[in-house]
């Protein structure tokens, strides 16, 4: 039998094959995160190709604005999220196991005009006033007209380190910005708060959590070897992974043991500074041993190497080294997107052996054949195989190659037609879905909910008749 579609043991329940359909943000909520026929649709599409884990995207666990991305900071949320549970199921013929990824998410602004950001968000103090030559005399709306008429370079050269990343990206609140209170006051609020939300998660019937330890969020960020906290949740590994396991044992005190609760976690952030795989293969090690029911690992995808946005463009992770590495294309290097974070998981895998054996890792990484996916399962790569983009082109691919119609796979190109999509917070979907395969019929052109809000794209993958 393959490995790849044997069952697999996670935490408290079984799944029926290896296969992992990690999160991916459609972009289809409404703006104050309920859950749309879109997002049901999107989430029910997946599940017609039956793999044995579908994760929903992240999903904040604030009630804050955040465009339209699911929330689940509060109890009205729960009634769309069990509508989407509910069409898994009914979709895979109970097959497949559904998860909901946990986020939580530090303020960001877009980047502004040069004009905004000196008269709206600038706090003007003597740096500034020594720079154009004004005493204490003169007022703040003066020290900003003599700001403002300065060259660009002598602009930045007046401004503090934080106040010109502020100007030429955006302004970004950090984990380590304690001097604002309700940063300093995360690690009280924080175990709360994912909890709370691990509950409702329950009460709409997903069958557990993945909480969202990677990429540019919060909680990556207290992992981070930048992380310089003083109040122990910064600065060595223990302070470092401190909030992390804080909120992993209020989660599984509020869900109990019948509730699956793994992470999403980086393997290696790409930046310089940033945290090794050495320190995520300790990270995952002490997840394994306070009871993590599953590490799914990831790469890059964080803020500090980014390219500078336009101004009132959003700012977005997955522009610079970083970002390449875990969005790669197949123009990225040799050997290309395939397999490449499979290493990552390998050392994790290896250092959760070292304490339990009861503790899948997840690998991904532009894994898009059989061969290769049976091939990481076989040589002890990872536990369960994840593929985000490939189940974005063909979401039945999974039952085509264990129904032996492999020939019948969509593939994915990889050339982040989706990624493009996303960074502008737009409908995501897959150049493929709307160009046929030679040989191929693709269903007629929709209208209504199953266009994109331009009418240029269809929002679901197109049909197929197991």
């Amino acid at each position: 039998m393959s490995r790849l579609f044997a069952p697999v043991r996670i935490g408290a329940f079984t799944a029926h094959s290896s296969t992992w359909v990690p999160a991916m943000v459609p972009w289809r909520s409404t703006e104050e995160g309920d859950a749309t026929p879109e997002v049901v649709d999107w989430y029910g599409r997946f599940a017609d190709g039956r793999p044995g884990v579908l994760v929903v995207e992240a999903t904040g666990i604030r009630d804050v604005p955040s465009g339209p991305l699911l929330r689940i900071g509060h109890d009205r949320f729960v009634p769309g999220l069990r509508r989407l549970t509910e069409e898994v199921r009914a979709r895979s013929q109970g097959h497949t196991r559904v998860l909901i990824q946990l986020i939580d998410f530090l303020r960001i602004r877009r980047r502004p005009d040069k004009g905004v950001f000196l008269e709206r968000f600038l706090r003007i103090d003597g740096r500034h006033r020594e720079a154009v030559g004004l005493d204490a005399s003169a007022d703040d709306t003066a020290v900003r007209a003599a700001l403002a008429a300065l060259p660009h370079e002598e602009l930045l050269a007046a401004l503090s380190a934080r106040e010109a990343e502020d100007l030429e990206f955006g302004a970004r609140e950090r984990v380590w910005d304690t001097h604002l209170e309700h940063i300093a006051e995360l690690p009280q609020t924080l175990p709360g708060l994912f909890a709370d939300a691990a509950a409702r998660a329950v009460e709409a019937g997903f069958d557990g959590v993945e909480l969202h330890f990677a990429h540019a969020y919060t909680m990556a960020s207290f992992l981070s070897a930048r992380n310089v906290r003083e109040d122990g949740y910064g600065g060595d590994l223990d302070g470092r992974i401190r909030l992390p396991l804080e909120v992993l044992e209020a989660v599984r005190e509020r869900v109990g043991p019948h509730v699956t609760v793994g992470c999403r976690m980086l393997g290696d952030e790409v930046i310089e500074g940033g945290t090794t795989l050495e320190e995520a293969a300790w990270f995952a090690r002490r997840f394994a041993e306070a009871g993590m029911d599953f590490i799914s690992i990831s790469k890059g995808g964080k803020f500090e190497d980014a390219k500078q946005p336009r101004v009132g463009a959003a700012a977005y992770p997955y522009t610079g080294e970083s970002g390449h590495e875990c969005m790669p294309t197949v123009r990225i290097a040799d050997p290309g997107p395939f397999g490449r974070n499979l290493p990552l998981s390998t050392a994790v895998r290896r250092a959760v052996r070292e304490v339990t054996e009861a503790v899948p890792v997840v690998g991904c990484g532009g894994l898009g054949t059989f061969r290769e996916a049976e091939a990481a399962l076989a040589e002890g790569t990872c536990d369960v195989v994840a593929s985000a983009r490939q189940s974005l082109a063909d979401p039945d691919w999974w039952r085509k190659m264990q129904l032996g119609r492999g020939e019948e796979v969509r593939r994915c190109i990889y050339t982040n037609y989706c990624e493009g999509l996303d960074q502008k917070h737009k409908e995501v979907t897959c150049q493929l879905w709307d160009r046929p395969e030679p040989g191929e019929e693709l269903p007629p052109p929709h209208t209504g909910s199953l266009r994109s809000s331009d009418g240029k794209r269809q929002l679901l993958a197109p049909g197929w008749d197991a």
